[in-house]
């Protein structure tokens, strides 16, 4: 007859096998689950006819140009020219922000600030920003695409925002990806992504944190892609 203490060891290490096995099958299955869930929201994207989106950071290592934020709407269009966006958006150079309203369409940007109050077409890739309209791409491109191309996926566990309660999807991209919509990106850097979704699989915010800017440390951009009704023509403006 086992005495209790026997009883107690028998019981803590058939647990301890039990939860192991488990435990290594449901990371397979978690991580292939993880992968179903941000397929499912980037087809949320793709399948919207217009997008708002929202792209910011809190900061730019000193001396450098580039994006501070975009905001605006858009559509994805079905080829990379018929995309286009229209909003806001602030870069940084020289240690100023210059804000500018922007359109971005038919494989062009055009930009009015304060310092020229009429629309003029702009390179963007000069002020190491990105044209507004390859952040929506063609269908399943641009931002959308990050969702299909992170590695190395982890759950990073529950959040509440307001009602919603959220998931955290945690993983990293290949420099190559965010090189494609962000040209000044180190394509053959790593970045990390950290993605909150509903339970419906929708995509609530992303982060993105990585060698955005060459010989700079790693920047933060937060994230927000959500859909609306508003397919309405976004035409060049009009001089």
């Amino acid at each position: 007859m086992r005495t209790p203490r026997a009883a107690v060891l028998v019981a803590a290490a058939t647990f301890a096998l039990l939860t192991g096995c488990s435990g290594n099958d449901g990371k397979t299955e978690d991580g292939s689950a993880l992968a179903d869930r941000l397929a499912a929201a980037q087809q949320h994207i793709t399948d919207a006819e217009a997008l708002t989106i929202s792209l910011s950071t809190e900061s730019l290592p000193d001396g450098i140009t580039g994006l501070s934020s975009a905001k605006g709407r858009g559509y994805q269009g079905e080829t990379a020219d018929g995309a286009a966006f229209t909003g806001d958006v602030d870069v940084i150079s020289g240690g100023s922000t210059i804000k500018a309203d922007v359109v971005a369409v038919q494989g062009k940007v055009w930009a009015k600030t304060d310092l020229a109050p009429v629309y003029l077409t702009i390179d963007p890739k000069t002020l190491h920003a990105p044209d507004p309209a390859s952040l929506l791409g063609a269908k399943g491109e641009g931002l959308p695409l990050i969702l299909v191309e992170t590695q190395k996926l982890k759950d990073g566990g529950k959040s509440r925002d307001g009602r919603d309660v959220l998931t955290t999807i945690e993983g990293t991209l290949p420099g190559e990806v965010v090189h494609r919509f962000l040209p000044s990106a180190d394509a053959h850097g790593t970045f990390s992504v950290r993605y909150r979704l509903t339970d419906d699989d929708v995509l609530q915010d992303a982060s993105i944190k990585g060698p955005f800017y060459p010989g700079a440390s790693d920047v933060t951009y937060q994230v927000k892609l959500t859909t609306n009704d508003d397919a309405s023509a976004i035409e060049p403006p009009k001089r």
